[in-house]
């Protein structure tokens, strides 16, 4: 398989924690040529740098030139202007800036993993599909709850018709006040728990059922965090009916104690007319206790290293949090592969009868746009007291 060059744009928790040690694993595999990092601060990048100092990567802005704490918010456009092809650009900016570097990387000619969601705006998804059509490119939104096998199992049942017709959903997943007060305290105002990691749960009904929406209302709390700097929401509800009367209800938040022993509390259930699924997500029942970080419960699913089965001395880093970059890294060396030596026609004709079959399963913009029309729903519904939102032939929202 064709190696990739690849480029993570955004330095944050996400690619520290996850991103960089499945692209720097991929490249021990062989699977991964150049890597490249491009963020807005050098003081991320020595922190990257501190994290993994055995790894060597390519860095916007230089480390050597600029100052720590100087914003470089236009470094991914010589980031990607640097990369050689074949590759592939993975974008895990804040949520609110995700569009201008995805229309960069196609307009560049490259292929995209987008941290979800995809973006906050449905007509910025239109853009950025009209777009990715026109060049025959690949745009891939991490969605990595399709890649959890809790939730891989609900859709297998469901779209075999072991399930019967949804009926109605409850989805709830919140996270420890670090998030908004620490990890994104620089742009958590600009995003809600419900943007951030709702659209997990909104996509996952999609996927399941195959239904798109037809009304959102919304229901939002500011309590705790304006007294503590920070005007983000401390938790953001959403009700929304799908097109065959289905409900689901969304319930999120930011305002977890910092000793909940998750990170994150999240599960899914849906009722339908033959069945029912229930899942705890956060607790797989395997839990520690040490002295270094008291109760942690553990969930060995997601993204956590192990023993590597053939270098002891190194970690081996698996799970679904990994899959949802592996799988379309996979795919994105596939379509370059084949295309390899085509003429420019046939090349996107080709590129063009593989994006198509992959759409089936992956979350390609038209997939992506589920979510993102309910997130742009539930802030207008938020902003405009809980009114019923609703959506035109292309899912923009308006008001029922």
């Amino acid at each position: 398989m064709t190696n990739l060059n690849v480029l993570v744009v955004g330095g944050g928790m996400i690619s520290q924690e996850v991103i960089f040690p499945t692209v720097l694993q991929l490249r021990r595999a062989g699977k991964v040529d150049r890597v490249l990092i491009a963020t807005r601060r050098v003081a991320t990048i020595r922190a990257i740098r501190e994290l993994f100092p055995d790894e060597p990567f390519e860095a916007w802005p230089d480390p050597a030139a600029a100052a720590p704490e100087a914003s470089h918010p236009d470094a991914y456009k010589d980031a990607i202007a640097a990369l050689p092809q074949p590759g592939a650009v993975i974008v895990a900016t804040p949520d609110h800036l995700h569009t201008p570097v995805v229309l960069e990387a196609i307009d560049a000619g490259f292929d995209c993993i987008v941290e979800k969601p995809l973006c906050l705006k449905v007509e910025e998804v239109h853009r950025i599909d009209a777009a990715a059509k026109a060049k025959g490119l690949y745009v891939n939104t991490d969605f990595h709850k399709r890649h959890d096998n809790a939730l891989r199992a609900c859709r297998y049942k469901y779209q075999r018709g072991q399930m019967g017709e949804a009926l109605c959903s409850h989805a709830w997943i919140e996270e420890r006040r670090e998030m908004p007060l620490r990890n994104f305290a620089l742009w958590a105002e600009n995003s809600s728990s419900f943007e951030y990691i709702g659209c997990h749960y909104v996509d996952m009904f999609h996927y399941i059922t195959g239904l798109r929406p037809r009304k959102v209302l919304a229901f939002g709390q500011k309590k705790f965090l304006p007294k503590h700097g920070s005007q983000a929401y401390d938790a953001v509800q959403a009700v929304i009916e799908w097109e065959n009367d289905a409900v689901q209800y969304v319930q999120t938040s930011w305002v977890l104690p910092d000793a909940n022993p998750n990170l994150t509390n999240q599960g899914f259930q849906i009722t339908c007319t033959e069945g029912e699924f229930r899942a705890d997500n956060a607790d797989r029942h395997s839990n520690f206790v040490t002295t270094a970080k008291g109760y942690e419960r553990f969930n060995p699913h997601f993204f956590r290293p192990f023993t590597d089965w053939d270098d002891p001395d190194r970690d081996l880093w698996e799970g679904y949090g990994g899959q949802s970059i592996i799988q379309p890294l996979d795919d994105i060396a596939r379509l370059c592969e084949r295309t390899a030596g085509l003429s420019v026609a046939d090349a996107l004709v080709a590129r063009r009868a593989m994006i198509e079959k992959l759409a089936l399963t992956r979350p390609v913009p038209a997939q992506a746009l589920i979510s993102t029309a309910v997130l742009e729903a539930a802030m207008l519904s938020l902003a405009n007291g809980g009114a019923a939102v609703g959506f035109d032939g292309h899912l923009h929202p308006q008001f029922a």
